[in-house]
C-alpha cells in the first residue's frame, strides 16, 4: 500500500478506540489495513496525518497530543 510506504507505525482512531499497528514487525495484509483506515462511507478516515515514521488515521485528541508534541 503506497500510503504506508516507509512508515513504522499506524494509529487508527475510531471514536475512543485506538488501534496501534507496528508496520515493521506485525504488518497485516493490505485488505486488513484498508478496512481499518476506511470510514463508514468508504473514504479514508479524516484527518490522516504523517508525522515522521508514524501515520495517524482518524481523530483522537490524546493520540494527536502524544505524537505531535
Amino acid at each position: 500500500m503506497k500510503l504506508l510506504k516507509g512508515m513504522n507505525t499506524l494509529l487508527v482512531a475510531k471514536g475512543k478506540k485506538v488501534t496501534r499497528i507496528d508496520l515493521k514487525k506485525d504488518r497485516p495484509d493490505d485488505a486488513t489495513l484498508t478496512s481499518l483506515m476506511l470510514g463508514p462511507t468508504g473514504n479514508l478516515r479524516a484527518p490522516t496525518i504523517k508525522a515522521g515514521k508514524t501515520i495517524m488515521v482518524g481523530f483522537n485528541s490524546e493520540v494527536f497530543e502524544e505524537v505531535l508534541t
